[in-house]
């Protein structure tokens, strides 16, 4: 086989980490950047695409054709689009699950009550009225509206929901709440499976979002066993495989050292900051592990790594829910990834040319270009516009599911 023939033959993989909708548009950042400094590759016509999560939505939009910088648009909601997702439809209560468990309410205290009086003594006061627990939601909020927006988006003309149609192969990963397997929708015995589905699956985090009901298996968020899953790409045959992760655990005193304009406690942002640190950490310290092993299970393949730096502020304290943060966070991806394939050129551009893959030191140092080079305040007409759009077709979505609900 020739080196022509050889390159050819090569599978190329991109495997998509979680991360909610902070991860998402880093990602779609991220993608934009490498997607231009790549030559030889395109990232809709990529042979494997893996997601977890909220990289679930991006690989499954890149796999349907959707161009990064249209990516972009979408999520930033800058008026350039009618296709635009807002992260705010993720934090519709879960008014079903709610009704389920309180409906389960008074026949759980009546068998806690029973239970005691027929021996107090035996069974004590707190462990009859432990099975009151559940009537606890399994989720606060209801992310149907992702299997909504993606059920719509891929409706257009060039576009499936059916894992089966597409001209690449695409993976998303769950996990099944009861047995803690991890499932990827799109495999042999699970393509029949929608994508707009697979992806609420995958994005349903526990605690936050109910499981999705999938052929009666209960699934939640794919990264509750790895971060990555870039076996599944490994598996099928690929040869480089581009990870991309958006978490990674924030390091205050490094941050400092770097010269950062403001001084960092976590502690000060309160629960839900150090939960965030948590999370991060314990994830990271995983997908590290995996990345090792990957090295010894598939050594003739090349698997390459994309992530913030651990003194990246801005990607740690952004609010996701600000239309002005969401603009300069996917900036700031885009910039941060071109930075980082600059400074390591050396190390990427012979295992990128293994693949075919030719990096565009050009454009890296270029200093003019940016993703988003219009001015803010100049877009909300427009973007005014395009979330009225979006709001009326949520409403009328909601409003066809309830007279379905009625009707049945």
């Amino acid at each position: 086989m020739s080196p022509q023939e050889n390159v050819a033959a090569r599978k190329i993989g991109i495997a998509l980490a979680g991360g909610g909708p902070l991860g998402g548009i880093y990602e779609v950042g991220a993608i934009a950047a490498l997607a231009e400094s790549f030559e030889g590759l395109d990232f809709n016509e990529a042979d494997i695409y893996v997601g977890v999560s909220s990289g679930s939505f991006i690989a499954a939009a890149l796999a349907n054709g959707i161009a990064p910088m249209r990516l972009t648009h979408m999520l930033i909601d800058n008026g350039k689009t009618d296709e635009v997702f807002d992260p705010e439809v993720l934090l519709k209560p879960a008014f079903k699950e709610y009704w389920n468990r309180a409906s389960s309410v008074p026949p759980l205290i009546w068998k806690s009550l029973k239970q005691f009086l027929s021996d107090p003594f035996d069974h004590g006061l707190y462990e009859s009225f432990a099975r009151l627990g559940r009537a606890l939601p399994t989720g606060v909020f209801n992310n149907a509206g992702i299997g909504r927006f993606l059920s719509r988006l891929f409706r257009v003309a060039g576009r499936t929901n059916d894992f089966r149609k597409l001209p690449n192969k695409l993976f998303i990963v769950a996990t099944d709440l009861d047995s803690g397997e991890s499932v990827p929708f799109g495999s042999k015995d699970w393509d029949d499976v929608p994508i707009a589905r697979a992806v609420q699956a995958s994005s349903a985090l526990p605690g936050l979002f109910p499981p999705v009901r999938v052929r009666g298996r209960y699934f939640v968020d794919g990264a509750l066993i790895k971060t990555l899953h870039a076996s599944v790409a490994l598996k099928e045959g690929a040869k480089l495989v581009l990870c991309i992760n958006p978490l990674v655990p924030f390091d205050a005193q490094l941050a400092e050292k770097r010269g950062a304009k403001e001084r960092h406690k976590l502690v000060e942002g309160g629960l839900p900051v150090v939960l965030s640190q948590t999370f991060r950490a314990i994830i990271h310290s995983r997908m590290r592990t995996g990345m090792d092993r990957y090295q010894h299970q598939y050594p003739d393949a090349d698997v390459v790594l994309f992530e913030p730096h651990a003194d990246d502020a801005e990607m740690f304290f952004t609010n996701v829910f600000s239309y002005r943060d969401r603009h300069k966070l996917c900036e700031h991806a885009y910039q941060m990834t071109r930075r980082d394939l600059l400074r390591r050129r050396h190390m990427l551009r012979p295992v990128l040319a293994r693949h075919g893959i030719r990096l565009r030191v050009d454009v890296l140092r270029d200093p003019h270009r940016t993703l988003l080079d219009e001015e803010l305040p100049a877009l909300e007409p427009a973007r005014g516009l395009a979330r009225v759009a979006v709001t009326l077709r949520h409403t009328l979505d909601e409003l066809d599911a309830w007279l379905k609900a009625r009707k049945a």
